[in-house]
């Protein structure tokens, strides 16, 4: 016996597509919609179930709604060659209107009252000249951007860009800069002459301290000779004398 045609509308209808690369988690999402005057009761299965997590992978949706179901690819090592033969099922059954247990309905649900959609799943490996064909790309586009913002300004400088005020501040630092460099420079200048100043006069009152120096020693030299021949002849005198 033929079974009745799903009632709820799936996006996306026929597959999930899956998008690497595929070291991590990658998630992608399923809409179930009800657009009947009854609550639909809906399960998703698959045929490779410690691949994917499904949240939620049951549940009661109310009529004229729809949910939204994470599909969640685990982390694997990718093979180009391999073709996924993963698939998913979406299977519902129209809830009974004095429904209290939901596990019940399923139990108790004939086969001809069961519908159901298929999906496969599609792994889509990004190539690696992509991501720097990209990068080229948007580098082009903004170099191409700037050359035609330049080509749109006035052969004039950027100034020309800025009101006058802007103009006029920027003028008025400029001169304020120059003139504290020209006070710096006089500064600088006169602490130059001050320190040429300083240092010749401590070159004159050194050679100064150094010939009077010079004088006390030679001062000192005479006297200490005079004193030695004094007391030579002192003593000569004092030796005839004794004799």
């Amino acid at each position: 016996m033929a079974r009745p045609e799903q009632v709820l509308l799936l996006e996306p209808q026929h597959e999930l597509k899956f998008r690497g690369p595929f070291s991590d988690v990658v998630t992608t999402n399923l809409k179930l919609s009800n657009p009947t005057d009854r609550n639909v009761c809906f399960k998703v299965k698959t045929t490779a179930p410690r691949r994917y997590c499904v949240r939620p992978n049951s549940g009661i949706i109310d009529a004229g709604t729809s949910i939204h179901v994470s599909v969640m690819l685990q982390p694997f090592d990718y093979d180009p060659n391999e073709k996924s033969k993963h698939k998913f099922m979406v299977q519902s059954v129209i809830a009974p209107p004095d429904m209290t247990d939901m596990e019940g309905v399923w139990k108790e649900a004939k086969p001809d009252e069961l519908m159901d959609s298929k999906l496969r799943c599609v792994f889509d490996m990004p190539v690696e000249n992509e991501k720097t064909h990209d990068t080229e790309s948007n580098k082009m586009m903004s170099s191409s951007l700037l050359k035609s913002d330049s080509s749109t300004l006035p052969p004039k400088s950027m100034s020309s860009t800025l009101d006058d005020g802007e103009v006029k501040k920027i003028m008025e630092e400029c001169k304020r800069l120059q003139m504290e460099a020209q006070r710096l420079r006089e500064e600088n200048k006169q602490i130059r002459e001050d320190d040429g100043l300083r240092m010749r006069k401590s070159n004159v009152m050194s050679s100064q301290h150094t010939s009077m120096g010079m004088k006390k020693d030679e001062g000192l030299s005479a006297r200490t000779m005079a004193l030695v021949v004094l007391f030579f002849v002192v003593g000569v005198i004092v030796g005839k004398l004794v004799l």
